[in-house]
């Protein structure tokens, strides 16, 4: 047990704490914390992933089935991503509203695709009322309060907002609507993982109304842009733009443009959808409007989305076995500062000290934490926000206040520095810059390093196994290819990327023409 102490804490100050001068006491308070140690991510990336949710205190399982409790920590982190999308939806002309939870069966029967898409994740709403049972045995649905319809709890919102939109728009006066909203959302997944896939999620949906086709062509491209920017300059996870295939286009969408990201067990994961909607919607709900030119047609339509996936996105692209790894940019605490001291002689001069260093750097704006609990070890608190992700560890003693230096840690190298208190505030923002655009370069070359070029069928059947990541491979163009390569591979057609040049082949599995290759990989 000293030497896993050692190993992870690497300083003997880390055993100088009030309440805490005997070694036996911090043996045991480690040996505490280091049940909570995770699960390698060679050994079994699942597990790892499961584990680090859960002992970071980002999330719960529930005991509603399915559904999950988002902890201070991961909601933390999800309100600095709804900010930051926030801003650049309203940056981009977007409003936000809120629609009803409950939507009408009715509703979905009106556009086919649509209703077929959501059929089998439907949650419904029968009765309205309770009762208690009539045998004393609690409580029971109360037959007599059967609904006239039955009420969907949404799956996604189109159809409600739709039908809504019928009474806003008349006139091209009336368009475009530019709409955002912030809710949940439930599809009843049968098998779930926190923050990836559970029955209720937190997300965002935009849904616009436009003249013209050209118009809402070009809000569909804009807002996978956004998302794309959003995903590389504040996740740092590095994304491939591209379209759907026909089988995997949204419900109900003549076109879905996304956004897919590799994560480090070589699986895809897609982090963002935008849909060209046509007039699928407005005809389904008969929303026409009057041109410039006095002419009836039927509104354009988009809507695009992103959620809680992409907390498990930044878990899973950039976590170490040492727990999280935040961009600065999401961090719910950018800078920790732990006070190292011997007894209440020491106490209240390296108080006083980390106090000002607080003060320092949140007049400039960054999240600080001090943390001067005396329950715990400072060896302790260095390997909890190891484990949570904090980017950049202060740590101040009465050595270091008689030097007028600090001890920094970077959560991205785990490396350590002393920095003179003099220009400690410049060093943090500097350090912050460098951790964010250096977390973005390590998921880059990971991508790079596990994308393939691939023309060969057998060949990739085996690779796959092998070497999970992108593949670039040619293919025909027909569903049937495409559910060929998922039902032998368990792989999927993640996109066709803008980036692609034309570069003419043949389909790696029949052998016909193709134009381009296509982007296929394992994905969640």
């Amino acid at each position: 047990m000293i030497i896993i102490l050692l190993n992870l804490h690497n300083d003997k100050r880390s055993i100088n704490c009030k309440n805490y001068t005997n070694s036996i006491q911090n043996i045991f308070l480690y040996e505490v914390f280091m049940e909570k140690v995770l699960t390698g991510r060679k050994e079994n990336y699942s597990q790892w992933y499961n584990d680090l949710v859960i002992k970071a205190e980002m999330a719960d399982n529930s005991v509603v089935r399915g559904c999950m409790v988002i902890k201070p920590y991961g909601f933390a982190i999800w309100e600095k991503m709804q900010a930051a999308l926030d801003k650049m939806f309203k940056d981009t002309g977007h409003s936000n509203a809120y629609f009803p939870l409950l939507i009408p069966k009715s509703f979905f029967s009106r556009e086919a695709s649509h209703v077929a898409g959501f059929a089998k994740e439907c949650a419904v709403v029968t009765h309205y009322r309770l009762k208690n049972d009539p045998s004393g045995k609690g409580i029971i649905v109360d037959p007599d309060a059967k609904l006239e319809e039955e009420l969907i709890i949404r799956p996604t919102s189109e159809t409600i907002i739709w039908n809504t939109y019928k009474n806003w728009i008349q006139s091209y006066r009336d368009l475009p609507i530019l709409v955002n909203q912030w809710s949940n959302i439930v599809r009843w997944e049968m098998r779930t993982r926190l923050f990836l896939r559970t029955a209720e999620f937190l997300w965002q949906e935009g849904h616009t109304a436009h003249a013209t086709k050209e118009e809402a062509f070009e809000e569909t491209i804009k807002m996978i842009n956004v998302y794309a920017d959003f995903a590389e300059n504040w996740l740092a996870i590095p994304v491939l733009r591209g379209i759907k295939t026909a089988s995997e286009r949204f419900a109900g969408a003549l076109d879905t443009y996304c956004i897919e990201a590799l994560m480090q067990d070589g699986k895809a994961l897609q982090c963002g959808t935008s849909h060209f909607l046509g007039q699928n919607f407005a005809k389904a709900f008969d929303v026409k409007f009057t041109s410039k030119e006095g002419a009836l047609d039927y509104v354009w339509a988009t809507s695009w989305g992103v959620s809680t996936r992409l907390v498990g996105a930044l878990i899973m692209a950039h976590g170490d076995d040492n727990g999280l790894i935040l961009p600065p940019k999401l961090a719910p605490i950018q800078v920790v500062i732990v006070p190292i001291y011997k007894g209440s002689g020491q106490m209240q001069e390296v108080v006083d000290a980390g106090n000002k260093i607080k003060s320092k750097l949140t007049a400039m704006g960054v999240s600080v934490k001090f943390d001067d609990r005396d329950t715990s070890s400072p060896g302790f608190k260095f390997a909890e926000y190891e484990l949570k992700g904090v980017p950049v560890r202060i740590a101040v003693g009465p050595r270091d206040i008689q030097n007028n230096t600090v001890e920094i840690s970077r959560r991205d190298t785990l490396e350590k520095f002393v920095v003179s208190q003099d220009i400690l505030v410049d060093e943090v923002l500097r350090l912050l810059l460098d951790i964010q655009t250096n977390i973005y370069k390590k998921a880059i070359k990971f991508r790079e390093e596990n994308t393939f070029k691939i023309d060969s069928y057998d060949e990739f059947k085996q690779l796959i196994e092998q070497k999970p990541g992108f593949y670039e491979a040619h293919w025909d163009g027909t569903p049937e290819t495409e559910e060929k390569i998922k039902e032998e591979t368990k792989a999927t057609i993640r996109c066709l990327p803008f980036n692609s040049v034309d570069e003419p082949g043949k389909c790696m599995v029949t052998g016909k023409p193709s134009s381009q290759r296509v982007l296929i990989a394992r994905a969640y």
